[in-house]
């Protein structure tokens, strides 16, 4: 028979989650930081090895030319292709990381979080209600990413600016069907201005005073290596809705 469940273990229990997800944080951050500078650096560096090379390719002509220039220009695009293996090199560091998928009920993984997320409406001043309408199919999942998303989108949520600074109201509503599971996390704020609703999803762009701008963006690529996706919609009544969705397992 199993020791019965006693206050100290249930809080070491929601600190140990809560450390797991900031570990999940960290390196989701730092995913998406390599895939931003990837992409913010690839281009210029190809254009630096093309253009380097077609300046050997004209100097080694019949006509007289420098042999100090030609030697600097192939030293260009050696050095220019040598960044660009690094690069790749460092995004395979992340890619190459695997992570476990087991199939699970959603909810069990949502109120193993809960506790946490308590904690964070108490740090918020804020109120967090949870409702789940019925049933819901098994998720294949890595439970720690999933439950990373989630308290993602529950802090933005607490964190979107409120009319009147009055105090946040959060509110999370799971559905399922047959086809999988989605998750609604949804705000009483301002909503998100349209110039910024193109480029919510992007590395590095925020619109927090002291932002990332990597907490969206890793958490869609976390939903979508679950084949799942993650939007947003401005929902009747005003705030914002966030919708994670996971396909079912299949078997």
């Amino acid at each position: 028979m199993a020791a019965p469940t006693t206050p100290a273990h249930a809080e070491e229990r929601t600190a140990l989650l809560l450390e797991q997800l900031l570990q999940i944080a960290r390196m989701s951050a730092l995913e998406e930081m390599a895939s931003g500078i990837a992409h913010e650096l690839n281009q210029p560096i190809g254009a630096i090895a093309t253009f380097a090379q077609a300046a050997q390719r004209m100097l080694a002509r019949p006509e007289p030319m420098l042999q100090s220039t030609s030697e600097v220009l192939q030293h260009i695009s050696q050095e220019a292709l040598n960044a660009g293996e690094g690069i790749r090199r460092i995004r395979s560091l992340f890619n190459g990381h695997t992570h476990g998928h087991t199939e699970c009920d959603l909810m069990e993984v949502i109120t193993e979080l809960m506790p946490v997320l308590d904690l964070l409406a108490q740090r918020h001043g804020a109120q967090l209600t949870l409702a789940t309408h019925g049933t819901l199919p098994k998720v294949a999942i890595d439970r720690l990413r999933i439950q990373h998303v989630l308290f993602a989108l529950v802090q933005n949520a607490f964190e979107a600016p409120t009319a009147d600074a009055e105090p946040p109201r959060v509110h999370i509503e799971v559905t399922g069907d047959r086809y999988g599971v989605q998750v609604a996390v949804k705000d009483h704020g301002v909503g998100i201005p349209d110039t910024a609703k193109q480029r919510l999803f992007h590395p590095f762009f925020t619109t927090k005073e002291h932002g990332t701008g990597l907490g969206l963006a890793s958490s869609r690529a976390i939903a979508e290596a679950h084949e799942g996706s993650l939007g947003f919609e401005p929902p009747a009544g005003g705030g914002t809705r966030f919708l994670l969705r996971l396909p079912a397992a299949v078997g």
